[in-house]
């Protein structure tokens, strides 16, 4: 959903772009030129030099003579026009790379019929059209293969500004900034007094950089304000579609959905609800013991917890279009996110954590959503151990990152790859933790009864076949045998 531009807002913006002595790398000129293959070239060569001048969005008007900057007026009507039986919107959309957030605006001047395109600054890659990256240089387009120099600066630029230090609404006064953002939540969260007075409540937002001072004198939120603690993402249109999806499925598969939810706070903000909300959606398992009957839940809560703020915080926020999305289905929960991962999905549980938003990573653990020391892994594979649930799986999918937690399923209906899948995470919790794996903290893990140790030896030596772990010492006897991940 774009953010709502008023017909005095567009005046006022118009006001201010005819200020411009001339047309710039920022923002470009038409009477009624709307030619679609144009538009397309220019929106690419706009948010590249929008980027590289350090602009949050660039323009283009029409109705407006180029050299002399008068109002005359335009007959292009984006609203109705179409392109090889599309909408102009959606087919520019769609040979956009990647997907940046731009939007048509139609209103009046002065009785003349104006359109500004709002489009927005590009950040982490180049943006291209039809496979074509372009770039402005003075009032003229050109192809940025051409100009290397120029490509090599806005890739600094790029490592430079991390997405959570860009603008998501600028130019706005005191009142409309406490209206935008949950700063109750925030003050919580971090464990502080609220304060008495207006000014002291923006001076702390901005002492953790979710708001900046506008050289104008009024305010700007940052990304990492808007994203952690928006009350309604949709007030920020480019973030409105990184809301956490949820959705619940009645069996199995995607055939029939029960429920979908769509978050609308910022991540900080409705956390505790989102977990809340997926407590309540996940089914129970009922247990009796010592002829009690109780319901358990399915799956750790600790597990959930950990792996939702994983996604939100190692998400590529590049990828326009697509967001967290937790997906329950009748024998396992899927948490994805949109991004490769940085590190081997093999290797979640060792490596050191890295990820793409470490100013919001780190204000995340500061309040206790995400793990201190690292990714959390280490307490998802534990947990689901101490539930005896069939090990997790972390899989990277084409340009996403998808880990699954299962439901409880009987050792005996577990198949070979469940079993050396949980051999070799149950080796690398060990080794992680300075203990050792062997035979017997393997059938601990499985809940097998010591006369059935043989079975659990088979597990080790397909997992030692599969190359995922290896001995510690080779000459050691049968009984003093220890394993360490092949990565060891």
């Amino acid at each position: 959903m774009p953010i709502e531009r008023t017909p005095e807002y567009l005046q006022g913006l118009l006001r201010e772009l005819l200020k411009l002595p001339k047309e710039t790398e920022w923002v470009e000129f038409k009477r009624n030129n709307a030619n679609p293959e144009e538009i397309g070239a220019y929106i690419s060569a706009i948010a590249n030099s929008s980027a590289l001048l350090g602009k949050q969005r660039g323009y283009m008007v029409w109705g407006v003579e180029n050299d002399s900057h008068r109002v005359v007026g335009t007959r292009f009507h984006p609203s109705t026009a179409k392109h090889k039986q599309q909408e102009l919107e959606s087919w520019l959309l769609q040979k956009t790379a990647p997907k940046i957030h731009f939007t048509f605006h139609e209103f009046e001047f002065n009785d003349q019929p104006l359109v500004v395109l709002e489009i927005q600054a590009a950040s982490h890659t180049p943006v291209a059209f039809d496979q074509i990256e372009y770039i402005r240089l003075g009032s003229y387009k050109k192809k940025l293969k051409d100009f290397r120099e120029k490509e090599r600066e806005l890739w600094r630029v790029f490592d430079l500004i991390p997405f959570e230090r860009l603008i998501a609404a600028e130019h706005i006064d005191a009142e409309e900034v406490l209206k935008l953002l949950d700063y109750p939540a925030y003050f919580e969260l971090t464990e502080q007094s609220l304060p008495e007075n207006r000014d002291l409540i923006l001076d702390r937002l901005a002492e953790d950089d979710l708001i900046q001072r506008n050289p104008s004198g009024k305010w700007d939120v940052t990304n990492l304000g808007a994203i952690l603690f928006a009350r309604k993402l949709k007030s920020f249109g480019h973030l409105f579609r990184k809301s956490v999806r949820l959705i619940l499925y009645r069996n199995n598969n995607r055939v029939e959905t029960i429920r979908e939810i769509e978050g609308t706070k910022g991540y900080a903000a409705g956390f505790e609800g989102l977990i809340e909300t997926i407590t309540t959606l996940l089914p129970e398992n009922e247990v009796i013991g010592r002829a009690l009957r109780k319901s358990l839940p399915m799956y750790p809560e600790l597990a959930i917890r950990e792996l939702v703020a994983n996604a939100v915080i190692h998400q590529d926020f590049s990828f326009s279009g697509t967001s967290p999305m937790i997906e329950i289905f009748a024998n396992r929960i899927e948490i994805t996110n949109p991004g490769a991962p940085l590190v081997e999905t093999g290797r979640f549980l060792d490596a050191p954590p890295r990820s793409r938003n470490e100013v919001m990573a780190s204000f995340l653990r500061r309040i206790g959503i995400c793990e201190e020391r690292g990714s959390g892994v280490d307490k998802v594979v534990f947990q689901t151990e101490l539930y005896q649930l069939p090990a997790p799986v972390f899989e990277r999918t084409d340009d996403h990152t998808r880990a699954i937690l299962f439901a409880h399923r009987a050792f005996a209906e577990m198949n070979k790859e469940d079993r050396v899948r949980a051999c070799y995470l149950h080796c690398c919790l060990k080794f992680v933790n300075r203990e050792e794996m062997n035979n017997t903290s393997l059938r601990e893990r499985f809940g097998i009864e010591a006369k059935n140790s043989a079975m659990v030896s088979r597990i080790i030596r397909e997992t030692c076949v599969s190359e995922l772990i290896r001995l510690f010492d080779p000459d050691a006897g049968n009984k003093a045998k220890r394993y360490v991940p092949w990565w060891a």
